[in-house]
């Protein structure tokens, strides 16, 4: 994400511009200063110090590893990198950096979350019902992404709220729990989402929730995107 995703200048929908154009597939690789390992089956198939972080438009961030520091798992030519080489997310059963865990894709050094307390106003109705009314939120500002209202349970008719089955996870921000409104006989399904158990640089806005407006009516005063 950040770079090469969202709005990132790498992206193929940036939000601002260059001064000149950018060649097409241009890739940014630059030495990721980190112990990166992968186990399978039990057994540690990478470790090493050397890898490089690769950046490609439209794509989260890839490692790409020396050839001789993969022991064993099926492997793809770096071609912007002489010698190094790419290994598929899923042909290992866990990835570390140092001794934490890391799921989904490599985390990308240049995406930032910035939780800013603030006074805009968040309306959100569901099937008649009104959910949230309160000018005590929380800003979200994501590298690359369209910035978000959060705001505490204590604001919200939590009552009319189900956790669902759906669970996504944010390399940034943590594991989502979803939730669904039930009103009467309606349920609308993931109106909302929470983090229960938010990562470190996201704990502002641990339990917070964020609504869907495709799901439910949302009025807030967010400048309007793109």
């Amino acid at each position: 994400m950040s770079l090469s995703t969202g709005r990132g200048p790498l992206s193929t929908r940036p939000a601002g511009r260059f001064s000149a154009a950018v060649p097409s597939g241009l890739a940014y690789l630059e030495p990721h200063r980190r112990r990166v390992r992968a186990i399978k089956d039990g057994r540690t198939v990478i470790d090493t110090e050397r890898a490089l972080l690769v950046h490609r438009q439209g794509r989260p961030p890839e490692y790409a590893f020396v050839a001789a520091d993969v022991d064993g798992l099926p492997t793809l030519a770096e071609p912007d990198a002489e010698g190094y080489v790419r290994v598929n997310w899923d042909e290992a059963d866990r990835w570390y950096e140092e001794d934490e865990q890391v799921l989904g894709h490599p985390r990308n050094p240049y995406h930032r979350v910035d939780c800013l307390r603030g006074r805009r106003r968040l309306q959100v109705e569901a099937a008649g019902e009104l959910l949230v009314d309160t000018t005590d939120t929380l800003v979200v500002y994501e590298t690359a992404l369209e910035p978000r209202l959060y705001v505490a349970p204590a604001y919200v008719r939590t009552d009319l709220l189900v956790e669902s089955a759906t669970v996504t996870y944010c390399p940034y921000k943590g594991t989502a729990t979803y939730w669904s409104a039930r009103i009467g006989d309606v349920v609308l399904h993931d109106v909302a989402w929470s983090y229960e158990h938010a990562l470190p640089e996201s704990v502002p806005l641990q339990h917070h929730l964020s609504f869907d407006d495709t799901r439910v009516r949302v009025v807030c005063d967010l400048p309007p995107g793109d």
